[in-house]
């Protein structure tokens, strides 16, 4: 009898410990999730932006440019960065010494607005167009996009290619294959998770680890600054459509025929180059789908390989460009 009174003391006992816990991390939740709400909600009213703010489809679209050169190339960034001119901005400050650089930040990054106008290859082009045209920046471009832009940039110069003198893709997603679905519900976690501010606490180590060595890598103090802050409010509605929209988009690519009058370079990170889903085979299909007119090369790095090795970018700009008389 004592036994089972023991036990059931015991098992008393741990009850009261996990409901405590439990309602330990609530409270630090909710507590957390006040704190985002009420005095963090408005942290990023005061930044000003570094570009231009166009009206496109009713909403403000950030266009950020460097440099006076006879040529114009068009940087159009990658899935969920959070501030796409402070991300690009030494690599813009290498190719403004010889180009016209524009960085253009989508509806829901950056200093742009967000959108509820679905986020599909369409969409993208036409805000792409009028947000250059709208800020004085000429066609044909030199498209330089950055992974799963690389998709809005072959149709791009699909529907238009004499706007589009040439793509030079940084380790961008292949039109030849699908990538893995992620189901949405998953997407709107994230936006949970930042509602709560589980994600301050570990956005600090990110972007210490791509952009805080300013003396080597070129970032200033203000856009270190300015990207910590707005990576704690890049999982909205507008990233999450985009995201879940990718295969769709890479289908849709996939079934027109890319125009051989534009020539392509396709630079890849050398991890990516190894990595076994990425690889060769990857890359090859990704060019073959593209024609004649397309080319790869490695470059020493990871996915964003515009942090660290702009003046090879650089590099193989000038190369490509110059052989292909653009």
């Amino acid at each position: 009898m004592m036994i089972k009174v023991n036990k059931k003391k015991r098992s008393k006992k741990a009850m009261i410990i996990f409901v405590t816990i439990i309602g330990i991390v609530v409270l630090i939740n909710l507590v957390s999730l006040i704190i985002n709400q009420v005095f963090l909600r408005h942290e990023l009213d005061n930044l000003i932006p570094y570009g231009k703010l166009v009206e496109v489809n009713d909403r403000n679209m950030h266009i950020y440019s460097m440099g006076a050169g006879d040529k114009t190339i068009v940087l159009l960034p990658g899935f969920g960065v959070p501030l796409p001119s402070a991300d690009f901005a030494p690599l813009m400050r290498e190719l403004s010494n010889e180009y016209t650089v524009v960085c253009v930040e989508y509806f829901g990054v950056g200093f742009s607005d967000e959108t509820d106008v679905q986020r599909t290859n369409e969409n993208y082009t036409q805000e792409i167009r009028t947000a250059l045209s709208k800020t004085g920046f000429a066609p044909p471009y030199v498209l330089m996009p950055h992974s799963g832009s690389g998709i809005y940039s072959e149709y791009y110069a699909t529907k238009y290619p004499n706007e589009v003198s040439a793509i030079i893709m940084l380790d961008t997603t292949s039109s030849a294959k699908t990538e893995a679905n992620v189901p949405k519900f998953v997407l709107e976690l994230s936006k949970v998770q930042q509602a709560i501010g589980i994600s301050r606490i570990f956005n600090p180590l990110i972007v210490s680890s791509v952009l805080s060595i300013k003396e080597v890598y070129g970032y200033t103090q203000q856009e270190i600054n300015d990207y910590t802050k707005f990576i704690n409010h890049v999982n909205n509605d507008t990233i999450i459509d985009q995201t879940y929209r990718l295969n769709e988009n890479i289908l849709e690519v996939m079934s027109m025929e890319f125009p051989s009058v534009v020539p392509v370079l396709k630079i890849v990170a050398s991890e990516t180059a190894q990595g076994k889903q990425t690889g060769k085979e990857y890359q090859n299909a990704h060019i073959n789908r593209l024609g004649k007119n397309a080319q790869w090369t490695v470059i020493e790095g990871n996915h964003f390989i515009y942090h660290r090795n702009v003046a090879a970018i650089l590099d193989a700009t000038n190369e490509f460009l110059q052989s292909k008389g653009r």
